[in-house]
């Protein structure tokens, strides 16, 4: 049986929340560590 159109909107919104095209976001404090190397250089 087809779907009904609030759950294909529903798990497509899902889809589309779930993709992380740029890979997996840093914490605040890995960034603030990766600076911290940078200027030691």
């Amino acid at each position: 049986m087809t779907q009904s159109k609030s759950q294909q909107e529903r798990q497509w919104a899902v889809r589309k929340q779930s993709q992380n095209p740029h890979g997996k976001v840093k914490s605040f404090d890995e960034l603030a560590g990766e600076a911290g190397k940078k200027e030691n250089k």
